[in-house]
């Protein structure tokens, strides 16, 4: 389907013949952007208090804290490093260089709409945990629900209108889980060495399970925002700042808060301060909770909850841009409320509470397509190629295959068709990536339409320093 006859611009839609890139006037060292995002990302309890038990009852702390660094690794290389790439050499945002790979047609519902989309979901798992951790520092029950809802609403309003107000607090906030994790640190760290597993359990194979299941839920919880390394390189200079910020802010940033609350999590446990055979127990903030004074703990929880605010404010941010592109007939006030909605229902119900699910959704949903992206920039030799026409087969071929098997053992399908595919997300990113290289060999790509000028030629790039 490849064709050295180029269509006109004409047959472009109008949000890509619209689009301008990001001038070099606007970018920014990695460490005044990149780092400090990916960073607030990581620092968010709801991700390292869920990381802190993970696999540790299965195959011990040393599994667990090498599939953290490999898990840190992964998510470096092959789900932001080429993608942030592309956002720092064209100056466009992920729903414009995703054309390349889906089609011009194709890219507004992959990645554009699946992407703000799966925002709600981000805001349902968000609520859930900030309420849940205003609950237990108010000690109030009661007030889970209302919470949800009026968290949800709150973060979803100022998602439309005022994420800029945000921003400033947000620079500062990321210092309470900070402070917080140092202290869970100080607390049991020195305990940490005497945990062990139980020796039935750690046998046959347990090392290998452990440090499997701590990269497929890294690789999960980040692979939305590996994807959106294109938005958020769109700031960056040159390729050093790409890989600046995804070193630390990505690398750095995973095996600092997930190693500290693992750590933490079994000197909890070899000090006795947390029961094992208590599932809900095995997390940071319940062993802070048994550790620290009522008064103290509370303060703690609720210092957490608000830190929390910005990335729900976030997530709304992206799912209202996302949905302003791909159905600008639609208001914008209508498309986030019924995805507020939603996520309050998911919230409310608890569902949003299951993140091993939630996360190996959000793998399958994206591993393909950052696969996909990564093998046709290498294909186009190191760059992005343009727009192809309509919904090019290549890319939602290569996406489907590797959502399947990326979905397969999810706990969200009955269990009579479920299938045991280890580390489900990296999984699905390789089948979608070799997939769409066989199919691009084989021809099934549609042909590239040349943009307009000021689309199509990307910011000046100064040499690193």
């Amino acid at each position: 389907m490849n064709n050295p006859e180029q269509q006109p611009v004409g047959s472009l839609p109008s949000y890509i013949t619209s689009a301008s890139p990001n001038p070099l006037g606007n970018r920014a060292p990695w460490y005044k952007t990149t780092a400090q995002t990916y960073a607030g990302i990581f620092l968010w309890f709801a991700f390292w208090d869920n990381m802190s038990g993970n696999g540790l009852s299965v195959g011990g702390l040393g599994p667990v804290l090498i599939g953290i660094v490999l898990g840190a690794i992964i998510c470096h290389f092959l789900f932001y490093l080429v993608p942030g790439i592309l956002g720092m050499q064209t100056g466009l945002p992920l729903y414009i260089v995703g054309t390349s790979t889906f089609g011009a047609m194709g890219g507004l519902i992959m990645p554009g709409f699946l992407m703000g989309a799966l925002q709600f979901g981000w805001l349902a798992v968000n609520a859930y945990f900030s309420a849940g951790a205003l609950v237990d520092g108010f000690d109030a029950p009661a007030l889970r629900i209302p919470i949800c809802i009026v968290w949800t609403l709150a973060a979803a309003f100022v998602g439309l209108k005022g994420i800029q107000y945000v921003a400033r607090v947000a620079t500062y906030l990321p210092l309470i889980p900070l402070v917080v994790l140092i202290v869970g640190l100080v607390l049991f760290g020195g305990s940490a060495g005497d945990y062990k597993p139980a020796a039935d359990v750690a046998a046959s194979g347990g090392a290998m399970k452990a440090a499997l299941a701590m990269i497929a839920a890294i690789v999960g919880f980040f692979a939305t925002a590996g994807a959106a390394g294109v938005d958020i390189c769109m700031s960056n200079r040159d390729k050093r700042d790409v890989s600046m910020g995804g070193i630390v802010g990505v690398i750095i940033a995973v095996i600092f808060t997930a190693g500290i609350s693992v750590i933490a999590v079994a000197g909890a446990q070899a000090a006795h301060v947390v029961d094992p055979a208590n599932k809900e127990s095995i997390k940071m903030t319940f062993a802070l909770g048994a550790k620290l004074s009522k008064g103290l703990f509370a303060a703690t929880m609720i210092g957490l909850t608000l830190a929390a605010f910005p990335g729900a404010c976030f997530s709304s941010f992206i799912a209202a841009n996302s949905f302003k592109t791909t159905m600008p007939k639609v208001h914008p006030f209508l498309s986030v409320g019924i995805g507020a909605v939603v996520s309050i229902i998911l919230a409310v119900t608890g569902a949003a509470g299951n993140l091993g699910s939630v996360f190996g959704l959000i793998g399958a949903s994206f591993g393909p397509i950052v696969g996909a992206m990564v093998v046709d920039y290498l294909l186009s030799g190191g760059r992005w190629s343009g727009p192809r026409a309509g919904f090019n087969p290549a890319g939602w071929i290569a996406w489907l295959v590797g959502f399947i098997v990326g979905i397969l053992p999810n706990e969200m399908l009955p269990a009579s068709v479920r299938v045991n595919v280890p580390c489900a997300p990296v999984a699905a990113f390789i089948v979608g990536a070799a997939l769409y290289f066989v199919l691009a060999k084989m021809g099934l790509q549609t042909q590239v339409i040349p943009l307009p000028a000021k689309a199509s030629t990307p910011a000046p790039q100064p040499a690193a320093k």
